[in-house]
C-alpha cells in the first residue's frame, strides 16, 4: 500500500454521488501504483476507524461503501434545505413493505393482504425511485410481474442485506382492528402449506 493509498480511497469516496465497491475502488488505481485489492481493505480499515470519532461515517451498503453523515447530526443538517422532505402515502409505505418483506411478489398478491387495489402510479413511482423491481413472472395465467426490493431500496436505508430489515412485530403488538386480517392471512398460508 502506498502511502497516499487511504487519502486516494478517502477522496473517491467523498467524490462519489453513490456507494462504490472494493472493484470500482481498485480500478482507480494503475497497475504502476501497486495497489491490491487487501491494500483497498486495509484503507477502508483505517478510514473507517479514523471517521469513529468524527461526525461523518463509513457504512457499508448494498452496493459498496460510502461515506456520509452520522444520523445523530442530522436535525442540524435538514436545517440547511429548503425543500422539506418528500413525504410517502401510506398506501405506498404498505405496498413497498409487502414488497420487502414478502418479496417476490405479485400486485395482485399486495392487494389480497391489503385489501384494496393499488394504483399503477404507487408501483411507478416505487420503480422511478429505483427501490423495486421486476424480478420475473409468476407461472399462471396473465404471466404477474413479481415485483422485488433492488440494491438501491437497501442503500437509501443504510442496509446491507434484507435480512437487516427490523423484524415485523409480534401479532400482540398490532392494533385489534388490523389483527383479523392478519390471522385471517396466517390461517390461509397454514391450510396452503398442509394440503401440499
Amino acid at each position: 500500500m502506498t502511502e497516499n493509498t487511504e487519502k486516494i480511497v478517502e477522496s473517491l469516496l467523498l467524490s462519489s454521488s453513490r456507494p462504490l465497491t472494493e472493484a470500482e475502488i481498485l480500478k482507480a488505481f494503475n497497475d504502476s501504483d501497486g495497489v491490491d485489492s487487501a491494500d483497498i481493505k486495509e484503507a477502508l480499515n483505517k478510514l473507517e476507524n479514523f471517521y469513529s470519532e468524527r461526525s461523518i461515517e463509513l457504512v457499508k451498503v448494498a452496493n459498496g461503501y460510502r461515506l456520509k453523515v452520522k444520523q445523530e447530526y442530522s436535525t442540524w443538517i435538514s436545517k440547511l434545505w429548503e425543500t422539506k422532505p418528500q413525504k410517502f402515502s401510506r398506501a405506498m409505505m404498505e405496498t413497498l413493505a409487502l414488497i420487502a418483506y414478502k418479496q417476490p411478489i405479485t400486485r395482485a398478491e399486495i392487494e389480497e393482504v391489503r385489501g384494496v387495489s393499488v394504483s399503477s402510479q404507487i408501483i411507478r413511482n416505487l420503480m422511478d425511485r429505483g427501490w423495486i423491481k421486476v424480478v420475473g413472472h409468476r407461472d399462471v395465467p396473465g404471466r404477474p410481474s413479481l415485483l422485488s426490493t433492488t440494491k438501491d431500496f437497501l442503500d437509501d436505508l443504510n442496509l446491507r442485506k434484507l435480512s437487516d430489515l427490523p423484524e415485523l412485530p409480534d401479532i400482540g403488538n398490532i392494533p385489534e382492528e388490523i389483527q383479523m386480517p392478519l390471522l385471517i392471512e396466517e390461517q390461509k398460508e397454514e391450510k396452503a402449506s398442509i394440503q401440499e
